[in-house]
This record gives structure tokens, C-alpha cells and sequence, in this order.
């Protein structure tokens, strides 16, 4: 059983604060610091460009790819770190399309997180009449899979209600209708059991500056199903995905495997951090995480809508069918969120009106969940929260 209380001690959180976002950006490892400091001065300070060798720089991003794997159900060798989330959110749609060249509708729902459909949208405007982007409700997403569809793009925990797909269900759905799957991890990965292989979903994506504590801007990942691996067309043909990169070949060929979903030169500072983050995840069960977030989320519901009835609950009640977030609705969201923050509990806000609050078990327990609820219902009660410098938008909600 995992020992939360000891994951707690490897993280630094100010005092005084209730840290409710980390499905936004997760807190700080205690690690890291040192971690990183050791790359930047034993590492790229002693050995200088002899560390792509010799500290292992080279094959970082398949070493740590591994390592998130056992969090998200896939086997060793099918996980590669690198670039942007909206990068491998292009490639695996890309390489599905490719994949199933005799259709041409990709499939989406209006819960996605608006930059996966941006891509889309891109990707189509390249492809003009070879692709189109079909966007439905949420709830209609597994009606809408039929015989047009060549690939099934979707988000599985909605970024702003929690709402979650039945990854399975939808993954047999798809393939019953010959069509491909690219799910976005970004809110699954260390937040809810992953079992890509056992869904055997086609290809997936994620960040890892959420639940997974990499850092802001940490490296994403891209997951290729093993029968994929090898034939998988690669849209951005970067020299690391290369076959034989420094070979310095005037014409592409993709390397093998997983390897030829990477592209650019690895950020080697940042996987650093994140590898130190991933430290706190040894011996961690999923299955015990996902256990204690719904206990958390059930806990601050009850005690929200008991205490705070100008709140509307935005996520779904049935806790099997929400990830590890919580959402509350309410027309001055923004500036109630604002007046929390102020005073130590710091949730986020998304547009047009919900609250987030994000539980991460790791380091937020049922004292901090009761601790959120004393703070927003005086906010709420005393109108705290009206005033204008709480209007006034930042440049991140």
C-alpha cells in the first residue's frame, strides 16, 4: 500500500499555502534543485559535450520514456519524451491518418483542450481535401464513430469539468469501425490508473508538468502501439528520429521504433528535473492513488455544496466517470478565484465561468481539503472576493 505520507515529505510547499492545482502545475519535488544542479555543474560543467555520451544524455529521453510507461499501462520501449505536447499531439494524428489512408474524418469532441483541435484544424488546412475535423458533444462521441471516421482524437479527462471517457469502450468502438485512436493523457497521466496496452489504444499523449511534476515546461511524451512501432510515418522528420543521425544523410530515413517519434535535439536540463520528479513516484499503486483523489474530491464536494450553495458542481457526481479534479461554477468565478489565491488556496480558473481545483494525493491530504473549504466559504459569505483588483484579469487564469 502506498505510504502517502511519505510522498508528502518529498515535495516543498510553502507554508500557508493549500496547493489545489497541480493538474495545472504540479508542486515541486524536493529533489529537483539538487538534481538539477548536479547536471548543469558535474555533467554539461566537467564533462561538457562529452556528457551526450558519457551521462548518458543521448538515450534520455527513451530512459525516462520508460519510466512514465509504467504509469500509463504501456511496456517498456513504447514511450519517447521530447518537444511540446502540441507537437505530439500533430505527429500521432498525422501517423494515423497515414495509417488510414482510405478515410479521411477525424474525430473529436468539444471537451477536447482547444490547442489538440488547433493542431487538427492545422493538420486539415495542410491536408485540404484529404481530411476533416468532426467536433460533437461529448455525450455523442460514441455515436458519431462509424465507417467514416479514420481516426478518434480525444482528450480522455476533460481539462475543465474532470468529466472522463471509457478509454476501453471507445478504443473497441473505434477499431470496430476501422478507425485509429490518439488519446491525450494530459490530465490522466499520474492522475487515474492508464492501461493503453490492455485498451490497446493506437497511439497516446501527454505532458508531465501536471500530476507528474516535471516543471514548468517539462518535456511531453508520445506512446506508439508496439504494432505501429516499426511503420508508423513520422510528419516531423526531426535528425534525432533519424536512423543513424550522426550519419548526416542528406535524405531521411526513421529509425526504429519508438525512436522515430522523436525530432529535435532533447531538452537535457528540464529531463533532468523531471527524471528527479519522477522519483516520487517509486513505489507508488495507481490503483492507491486514484482510491485516495476520489476520497479527497468526494470530501471537498460534500463540504462545498454543504457550505457553499452559490456554487453549482460542474464535474460529474459519479466519481468513476470524473478524473482527479474537481469544477464549481459560478458567474464571478474569475474574481473568487482571485480572492483565494490571495489568501492561500490556489485553484485555477477557466473560462467562462469554473473554479478548478486539482487533488493530487502525493502531497494534499484530507487537512488541506478542509482547510480549501473554511477559506472559500468565508470568501463567499464576507463577498471578499468583491473587489476590483480582483477582476482585473493576469495574463494565466
Amino acid at each position: 500500500m502506498t505510504d502517502f505520507s511519505t510522498t508528502r515529505s518529498l515535495f516543498t510547499i510553502p507554508d500557508g499555502v493549500i496547493y489545489l492545482v497541480g493538474n495545472s502545475l504540479g508542486a515541486l519535488p524536493s529533489a529537483v534543485p539538487a538534481r538539477v544542479a548536479r547536471m548543469i555543474e558535474a555533467e554539461w560543467g566537467r564533462e561538457l559535450i562529452r556528457g551526450w555520451n558519457s551521462a548518458g544524455w543521448m538515450v534520455q529521453p527513451r530512459r525516462v520514456g520508460d519510466r512514465i510507461a509504467r504509469l500509463i499501462g504501456a511496456t517498456p520501449g513504447t514511450v519517447v519524451m521530447g518537444d511540446t505536447l502540441s507537437i505530439k499531439v500533430y505527429q500521432a494524428l498525422a501517423a494515423a491518418l497515414s495509417l488510414n489512408p482510405g478515410r479521411r474524418v477525424i474525430l473529436s469532441d468539444s471537451g477536447n483542450f482547444p490547442s489538440d483541435l488547433y493542431m487538427a484544424q492545422g493538420l486539415v488546412r495542410m491536408l485540404g481535401d484529404r481530411a476533416t475535423l468532426k467536433v460533437v458533444e461529448p455525450e455523442q462521441v460514441e455515436a458519431a464513430i462509424d465507417d467514416s471516421v479514420a481516426v478518434l482524437m480525444l482528450t480522455e479527462v476533460d481539462y475543465r469539468t474532470g468529466r472522463m471517457h471509457d478509454m476501453r469502450v471507445l478504443t473497441a468502438k473505434a477499431h470496430a469501425a476501422g478507425a485509429l485512436t490518439v488519446w491525450d493523457l494530459a490530465h490522466s497521466a499520474g492522475a487515474v490508473p492508464v492501461d493503453l496496452a490492455g485498451a490497446e489504444a493506437d497511439f497516446a499523449v501527454g505532458c508531465t508538468y501536471k500530476y507528474l511534476n516535471g516543471g514548468p515546461g517539462a518535456p511531453a511524451f508520445i506512446y506508439v502501439a508496439p504494432r505501429y512501432a516499426d511503420i508508423a510515418p513520422p510528419a516531423l522528420s526531426g535528425w534525432m528520429g533519424h536512423e543513424a543521425p550522426f550519419a548526416f544523410d542528406l535524405d531521411y530515413r526513421p529509425g526504429g521504433g519508438i525512436e522515430r517519434m522523436r525530432i529535435g535535439t532533447p531538452p537535457i536540463i528540464a529531463l533532468a528535473a523531471l527524471d528527479a520528479a519522477l522519483d516520487a513516484w517509486d513505489g507508488v499503486s495507481m490503483q492507491d492513488v486514484r482510491k485516495a483523489s476520489i476520497a479527497l474530491s468526494e470530501l471537498f464536494i460534500a463540504e462545498v455544496e454543504r457550505r457553499c450553495p452559490s456554487l453549482t458542481l460542474a464535474s460529474p457526481r459519479d466519481a468513476s466517470r470524473r478524473g482527479s479534479q474537481v469544477s464549481f461554477r459560478h458567474p464571478d468565478g474569475y474574481a473568487i478565484m482571485r480572492a483565494l489565491i490571495a489568501r492561500g488556496v490556489i485553484g485555477d480558473f477557466r473560462a467562462p465561468d469554473a473554479l478548478r481545483f486539482g487533488f493530487t494525493p502525493l502531497y494534499i491530504g484530507e487537512s488541506e481539503v478542509r482547510g480549501a473549504v473554511d477559506i472559500l466559504e468565508e470568501v463567499l459569505a464576507d463577498k471578499l472576493w468583491d473587489k476590483p483588483e480582483y477582476r482585473q484579469k493576469e495574463l494565466v487564469t
